[in-house]
C-alpha cells in the first residue's frame, strides 16, 4: 500500500495574510484546486492566527498573494501549477 506524506508548512512571523484566486473550472486553476482540497486544512492547522483567503473568480488566472509587514505584498501566477507545486509556492512566499 501506497501512503502520502503531507508536509507541514509553518510560514514566517512576517507574513500577516495569504490569498489565493482561481477559476472553479478553469484547467489552468486545476493546481490551485487541487492544493486547497489536499493542504488547506494542514496549512491552517499550522497556522492558525494567519487569515489564508480563498477567492473564486469565473476566468480569473490563478495567483497567490502574501502580504507582509509594513503592508508589503508579493504575488506569484499558479498557471497551470500541480497542487504540490503551488505548495512550494506557499512555503517560498511564507519565507521571505
Amino acid at each position: 500500500m501506497r501512503t502520502t506524506l503531507i508536509r507541514t508548512v509553518k510560514l514566517g512571523p512576517s507574513v500577516k495574510e495569504l490569498r489565493l484566486h482561481l477559476c472553479q473550472t478553469g484547467p489552468e486553476s486545476k493546481g490551485a484546486r487541487d492544493f486547497v482540497h489536499t493542504h488547506y486544512t494542514k496549512l491552517k492547522k499550522e497556522n492558525p492566527k494567519l487569515p489564508i483567503l480563498v477567492r473564486e473568480c469565473s476566468g480569473v488566472q490563478p495567483r497567490l498573494w502574501a502580504r507582509y509587514d509594513l503592508g508589503q505584498e508579493s504575488s506569484v501566477a499558479l498557471t497551470n501549477l500541480k497542487g504540490d507545486d503551488v505548495l512550494k509556492q506557499v512555503e517560498a512566499l511564507g519565507r521571505k
